[in-house]
């Protein structure tokens, strides 16, 4: 079964290409592909039509563990939809090779890695043992972009 195919079963769409509020255009390219490798910058949560996702807010404080955690999972969602949007098709990614989670912890919130297990979960789920098996960070900063909950940057390995 194919990720987009998973994806369809699971009900999961991609999300537009983010829009900030004021839609004032990001200047950055949010997958720079060199060679076999395409680096994907940080992402947020996203609703379908690309809008930054509700709630916003701190882990910890004004969002639950379980908040958090579907945050990284939207995340993901707003990658891929980034990566096929660059790639043409997301069975070229051969290898998630890194991801590096932020979370926007409460302070004394330390469960930053379970938060960013809502990212690699899917991935995992998506692409399977080999190919979504990724090294990680997980951190926690005092504030992200936009208020964001949650913002992962990635480094794949592709299909030239």
């Amino acid at each position: 079964m194919t990720v987009k195919e998973t994806l369809a079963r699971l009900g999961l769409p991609l999300p537009a290409a983010f829009r900030t509020a004021s839609g004032a255009p990001l200047p950055l390219t949010w997958v720079r592909v060199r060679g076999d490798l395409a680096f994907v910058s940080g992402h947020v949560p996203q609703n379908p039509d690309g809008t930054l996702a509700q709630p916003l807010g701190k882990v910890g404080a004004a969002l639950s563990l379980e908040q958090g955690v579907s945050a990284a999972r939207q995340v993901a969602l707003g990658m891929l939809g980034s990566l096929e949007r660059a790639l043409g098709d997301l069975e070229r990614v051969r290898a998630w090779r890194r991801i590096f989670g932020m979370v926007n912890a409460a302070p004394g919130f330390t469960q930053l890695p379970a938060v960013i297990n809502g990212f690699s979960e899917l991935i995992l789920e998506l692409y399977g043992p080999e190919r979504g098996a990724h090294a990680r960070s997980a951190v926690g900063l005092c504030e992200l972009p936009f208020g964001a909950p949650v913002e992962v940057e990635a480094e794949v390995e592709i299909e030239v």
